[in-house]
């Protein structure tokens, strides 16, 4: 269903909603909805980014179908959100080809693989591949630290300035406050509600996964994952200090801090991940648009694969199947990197700054 057509279905289950009120105590939405009198794409759009797809009020709503009225807010919110991270999302022909679910992820895991193998016949060692290493630089007899850094930066690089695109083009269709870039208040707010994912908790009871009855397994497996890739990126940002700046060079101890950071974080992405697919795939499809069940699909699956690359990197970084793991992991990394500003990665960077905007407009008592 085009962008047009939404908004207008969406903007009539809120208005909906909005008579209605049986809901004003479930989520963040709810609140927002009881500022405004309409429903503009601006806000159908915040509304939409703001949703936590918990999934509380389509169990609650006495007009969900079959009712004549067909409201599903958790639905139309989400087709929503499908179609505005493909339009913030640039070039559009990436957003397209990247931004769909498990099978954008393997076409991107192949592409990704492919790359690092060609990087290592084209500047590394390929004799090396089937041999097990050892010692300081062990990872570069392989494929040499500026074969493997330098694209990895690249990547980062144009994967911050889409994503930074991305946001700025959602602020803007969404009337962001400048001002808000600077209130401290709304901002500390936000990433404590951000952090702790205060709108999964749904009051303490957790959301609607997978079926009618409130549970905590959504939020606690959320954390997982959120926490798991914190600690990753501490893992790497560590392990980067410790080799360009102090000169101390991988494979690290396994007591160091890039190594149990990195264990740590990646163990919490493996069980995080297998245990929102298994929800996933149990949950009730009703309140879902299958698009972004995809995404959810294809983010999970890119993230877990690379978490379990990554380990099997540490377990096996001294026997001979050190190099194709190796591979397979830069290239599985390198997939969740290309896939990263269009797939269902981005809904952080967008929902963070709705709840900034939320934040403001509960403190000021008016839609922005």
């Amino acid at each position: 269903m085009p962008l047009a057509d939404l908004l207008k279905e969406a903007d009539r289950q809120l208005t909906v909603c909005n008579s209605c009120r049986y809901c004003e105590g479930y989520c963040a939405v709810f609140p927002a909805i009881e500022l405004r009198t309409e429903f503009a794409k601006t806000d159908v759009i915040h509304l939409a980014n703001l949703c936590h797809d918990c999934r509380g009020c389509f169990y609650a709503c006495m007009y969900t179908p079959p009712h004549e009225f067909a409201v599903n807010i958790p639905e139309v919110l989400a087709a929503v959100r499908v179609e505005t991270y493909r339009e913030y999302g640039w070039p559009r022909v990436l957003s397209r080809f990247l931004g769909g679910g498990v099978r954008s992820a393997l076409i991107a895991s192949v592409i990704g693989v492919v790359a690092a193998l060609g990087a290592v016949f084209a500047f590394g060692a390929p004799s090396e591949l089937l041999v097990a290493q050892s010692g300081p630089e062990a990872f570069f007899h392989i494929l040499p630290y500026a074969a493997m850094a330098l694209p990895f930066l690249v990547l980062s690089a144009y994967v911050l300035a889409v994503m930074f695109g991305g946001l700025v083009a959602y602020w803007r269709e969404t009337h962001g406050r400048v001002r808000a870039l600077l209130d401290g208040r709304a901002l500390a707010g936000a990433t404590l509600d951000a952090f702790g994912l205060r709108y999964l908790n749904d009051g303490g009871d957790g959301c609607f996964y997978p079926d009618d009855q409130p549970n905590r397994a959504r939020i606690v497996l959320h954390h997982l994952v959120f926490y798991g890739f914190l600690l990753d990126l501490v893992s790497t940002t560590v392990a980067a200090y410790l080799h360009n700046v102090l000169a101390v060079h991988p494979p690290y101890a396994l007591w160091s801090v890039p190594v149990v950071t990195g264990t740590v974080g990646g163990i919490a992405q493996i069980i995080g991940t297998i245990g929102l697919l298994r929800l996933k795939w149990r949950s009730d499809m009703r309140p879902a648009r299958a698009k972004m069940v995809s995404k959810d699909y294809g983010f999970l699956v890119a993230l877990n694969v690379v978490s379990v690359t990554g380990m099997l990197t540490l377990m096996l970084r001294e026997t001979p199947l050190l190099g194709p793991v190796l591979v397979v992991h830069l290239g599985t990394v390198a997939a969740l990197f290309l896939t990263m500003p269009y797939g269902k990665f981005v809904h952080f960077i967008y929902r963070y700054a709705a709840l900034v905007q939320h934040r403001i407009e509960m403190r000021d008592g008016r839609a922005a």
